[in-house]
């Protein structure tokens, strides 16, 4: 698919009226897991071009520019609204948090698995064994506090156990910055995984930043805020390695580009017809608003787009399913931190390291660590902690359901 040539109407002919921005919301109980993921990624993905176009107007000093910008940003804005309407009214908080962290463990392994370049495949797999834990300690939440099964919310598509223990993923901020690549060498696939991932991550730093105060009791509040300080960590680090020399416009057409990749992806890959209609519905519209940023490209800085993206076709396409596999080798490496922009094993660290004094000011002691309480309390009062696993855990270490270990990714 070429979305260049890809006939479209004038991005004025796109406007919604409010009866189709306010879609029918899915069964949360019948739906695909993956249409959820599908549907969390898109939303992610609108806010992400919303906030973007918000900053490039007020960096712009051109006003027939900003009112191209005025134009698009209001249709994200209508398509974030109906995406963001699917959701049901009687999905609670935590319901809607497995599908988050369900989204961000296997979106993660499906492009660590495809992008060629290394230091992008490197923060991918080092970041992925952090959701993991994440969904474990959410679904032992959700369980205690409303005796619901994250297995089965899953479509047991996606184990739950333990990864890296949240615990010892604070690091000090300055260990998750990486290094930048440069959009004039990097494959068009490389350029996509720094847009979808950094947008994926923040939606969910978005949603954890808001929801935590309106959870039910403290221990789930004190969660959602421990876990949404990992996921600050998670954009830092995506976000870095996006190419800042781009210029606004350039970055503009590669936004555009990316949701035409996604919503073509997601369009291809949708189970529900209903659903699957607006996949489609979008992608014609962001057909559209990328044809416009690459006229003004042209315009104002005589760049092509084709070249700026660095493809017309468009690359391998986004496609959900199981990583189990992929996943369980990547635990090996689950003893491991940042130290700048290197990946090391937390047993070659001296006690003074940066990463352990670190740990020593947030968390004081595991009594205090609501990640570890969730774990403890959650034993106590069923004698084991709940997983889902398709076999004994890859980390011996883990395998204990009895003690929730704080030990690893330490030494």
């Amino acid at each position: 698919m070429n979305p260049f040539e890809h006939k479209s109407k004038e991005v004025e002919s796109y406007f919604m009226d409010w009866k189709k921005m306010y879609p029918k919301s899915y069964n949360k109980l019948k739906t695909s897991p993956y249409t959820k993921t599908r549907i969390i990624l898109m939303n992610g993905t609108e806010y992400e071009s919303n906030w973007f176009l918000h900053q490039f107007a007020r960096n712009c000093n051109n006003n027939d520019i900003r009112r191209a910008i005025a134009l698009v940003r209001n249709q994200e804005q209508q398509q974030q609204k109906r995406i963001s309407c699917l959701k049901p009214i009687d999905e609670n908080i935590l319901e809607t948090t497995i599908a988050y962290e369900q989204l961000a463990i296997d979106l993660t392994a499906i492009l660590a698995q495809n992008v060629m370049d290394e230091n992008s495949k490197s923060a991918l797999d080092f970041a992925l064994l952090e959701d993991f834990d994440h969904l474990y300690r959410f679904a032992n939440l959700l369980k205690m506090d409303y005796n619901i099964d994250a297995d089965m919310m899953v479509g047991k598509f996606t184990e739950i156990m333990p990864g890296r223990p949240t615990i010892n993923e604070h690091r000090h901020p300055i260990d998750n910055v990486r290094f930048c690549m440069d959009a004039k060498c990097a494959d068009v696939y490389t350029k996509l995984v720094g847009n979808i991932i950094t947008a994926a991550e923040q939606q969910t730093m978005n949603y954890y930043m808001n929801v935590a105060q309106f959870y039910n009791n403290d221990l789930g509040r004190r969660l959602f805020a421990e876990i949404g300080m990992v996921e600050e960590e998670h954009v830092t680090q995506y976000e870095s390695l996006k190419d800042p020399t781009c210029t606004w416009l350039e970055q503009w057409v590669m936004h555009e580009y990316t949701e035409c990749y996604l919503y073509y992806s997601m369009m291809k890959d949708e189970t529900d017809e209903y659903i699957k209609d607006i996949w489609a519905d979008h992608f014609e519209m962001e057909v559209a608003h990328l044809k416009l940023a690459s006229k003004l490209l042209k315009q104002y800085e005589k760049k092509d787009a084709v070249k700026v993206v660095g493809a017309d076709e468009f690359p391998k396409l986004l496609k959900f399913g199981e990583n189990k596999e992929y996943i369980r080798k990547v635990l090996k490496t689950v003893g491991y931190t940042s130290v700048k922009e290197d990946y090391v094993p937390t047993s070659t660290l001296g006690e003074d390291a940066r990463f352990f004094e670190h740990l020593r000011t947030v968390n004081v002691t595991p009594k205090n660590v609501a990640s570890h309480l969730v774990i403890e309390k959650f034993i106590d009062q069923f004698g084991k902690d709940y997983r889902y696993e398709v076999a004994p855990h890859p980390v011996t270490e883990l395998q204990n359901r009895e003690k929730d270990n704080v030990t690893v990714g330490t030494r």
